[in-house]
């Protein structure tokens, strides 16, 4: 068996399926597992420990946080992908789709104050200034990505990009997301992504705009 398709002991292989049949839309079943190893695979990203300086507490509200967007907003667009191993997901949101309305966002203020207590307006300063520079041109959008932390490095990244990615060059429309750290500005350089802006909101680390055209 080649290295990529090369299993563990139970059988699982512990590198994406070269026809990635491995890869599918997450079920409501599986979100609790998703939104956990999405969770763990944040735990240590520059943007979220500023946001969430206390590292006993950082884990529970990034699964707690996940969870109530991952639930609320993310999960019922119907394009969010996982593994059959549930290490790990991408939360994609179709065009036209990004835009929370007033009503939804404070709708979702309550629980959020109660998951991040004094870290609050830490947040909601970072989303207002995400949302202030969004394109409005068509686009599909990723918010999160994340795959837990002992699988990274082995492709599962990149394989959960690939279903919206060439659907976006099926469709000729672009793609757009902000990277959160140099790594994962990395994997999305090499999936086409272009930084169109480098941004801070007071003292945060950078973030990243980044765009990619649909490709021929």
């Amino acid at each position: 068996m080649e290295p990529e398709t090369r299993a563990d002991a139970s059988g699982l292989p512990i590198r994406p399926l070269p026809d990635r049949s491995d890869v599918r839309k997450c079920t409501a079943a599986d979100l609790t597992d998703v939104v956990q190893a999405v969770a763990r695979s944040f735990y240590e990203d520059p943007i979220f420990r500023w946001v969430l300086p206390e590292d006993g507490r950082r884990l529970s509200q990034l699964e707690r946080g996940f969870a109530l967007f991952a639930r609320r907003v993310w999960f019922p667009q119907d394009e969010t992908y996982t593994t059959d191993r549930l290490i790990g997901g991408a939360f994609w949101m179709p065009p036209g789709t990004w835009h929370l309305s007033l009503f939804k966002q404070l709708s979702m203020l309550p629980a959020m104050a109660v998951i991040l207590r004094g870290e609050l307006p830490r947040l909601l300063r970072l989303l207002n200034a995400i949302e202030a520079r969004h394109p409005h041109e068509r686009h599909y959008y990723l918010p999160v990505i994340g795959i837990g932390p002992e699988w990274q490095g082995r492709g599962f990244g990149s394989a959960l990009l690939r279903p919206i990615l060439e659907r976006c060059d099926r469709e000729r429309l672009p793609a757009y997301l902000e990277a959160s750290s140099p790594r994962n500005r990395a994997l999305y350089e090499r999936h086409g992504f272009e930084v169109a802006e480098e941004m801070r909101v007071s003292d945060s680390p950078p973030l990243w705009r980044m765009w990619r055209e649909a490709k021929a």
